[in-house]
Order: C-alpha cells, then structure tokens, then sequence
C-alpha cells in the first residue's frame, strides 16, 4: 500500500507562497492519481486539488489560478505550489492517494492518507 509524507508547510504573511510535497514509498507513484486536501480550523476536510497518472489536473474554485499541483514520479513526489496565500488557506493539508481523479475529490474513495502538514497564513 502506498505511504504518504508531507512537508512543507509553515507560517507565511497573506499575500506569500508556500510549496508542499508528498512523498510516496511503497509502489511506484506513477500509476496512482494524488489529491490534496485541506482541514481549516472548525471545518471538514475538502478535497482541493488533484492530478491524475496522466496528469490531469482538477482544482476547486476556491484555489483555482493561485495553487498548482504537478508530480514528479522519478521522485516519488507530488508538489502542490500556493501562491497569493490568504488566512482561509490556514488549515491542515493532507495528500492521499484517491481511486481516480475527478472533480467530485471529496466523493472519491481513498487508498492512503498522509499524516498532513499546517499551513499558517497570518500577518
């Protein structure tokens, strides 16, 4: 079964970027679609974005044109770059390993989770 580590998260003033990584052990990443998930304070987990084994990629409304997720299977990592970060960011982030990727991320069945990584945007 994949196994999921994330890094990269931290505080960061509004307006700043943040680049996290998931990394993958276990099979190889290549064949799996990778998501990226968020749990701001008081709230659910929403699934945020998501790339395919094709690399297609799906973002939420919310994140669209600020956030860009990419892979690199020679890594064994899936990135997720955040731009123009805003307080609503804050949360924890969390990769996983979903059955697919479409645009329904939070419907999706999940394979692995990764333990997750805070993300601060406070000025």
């Amino acid at each position: 079964q994949l196994q999921l580590v994330e890094s990269g998260g931290g505080l960061v003033q509004p307006g700043g970027s943040l680049r996290l990584s998931c990394v993958a052990s276990g099979p190889q990443l290549d064949v799996y679609s990778i998501a990226w998930f968020r749990q701001a304070p008081g709230k659910e987990r929403e699934g945020i974005s998501c790339i395919s084994n094709t690399y297609r990629t799906i973002y939420v409304n919310s994140v669209k044109g600020r956030f860009s997720i990419s892979r690199e299977n020679a890594k064994n990592t899936v990135y997720l770059q955040m731009n123009s970060l805003k307080p609503e960011d804050t949360g924890v982030y969390y990769c996983a390993s979903p059955v697919g990727c479409l645009p329904n991320i939070d419907e999706l069945p999940i394979g692995s989770w990764g333990q997750g990584t805070q993300v601060t945007v406070s000025s």
